[in-house]
């Protein structure tokens, strides 16, 4: 068993920044790759990041309504 680190995706050009607007899941919570993890927005638009990896959110680092950078680590996944 691992641990996968979440970061912020590459969200488009210039964009530096987003907003943590809703968690799909919560720590604990059992997910699948490319499971919609977090919704974030941005001056421009609205994304969707998805689970890079199938376990347990085992830990979310950010909440809803803060901002985040480009590539920090979000949350935790446990792998199995």
């Amino acid at each position: 068993m691992g641990q996968y680190r979440v970061k912020l995706p590459e969200l488009g050009e210039a964009i530096e920044k987003a907003n943590i607007s809703f968690w799909h899941f919560e720590e604990g919570n059992k997910l699948k790759k490319d499971d919609e993890l977090v919704e974030v927005v941005t001056e421009k638009s609205t994304f969707n990041v998805s689970a890079p990896a199938s376990g347990t959110l085992s830990k979310i680092l950010f909440s809803e309504g803060e901002e985040v950078k480009i590539n920090e680590v979000i949350a935790i996944i446990d792998t199995e």
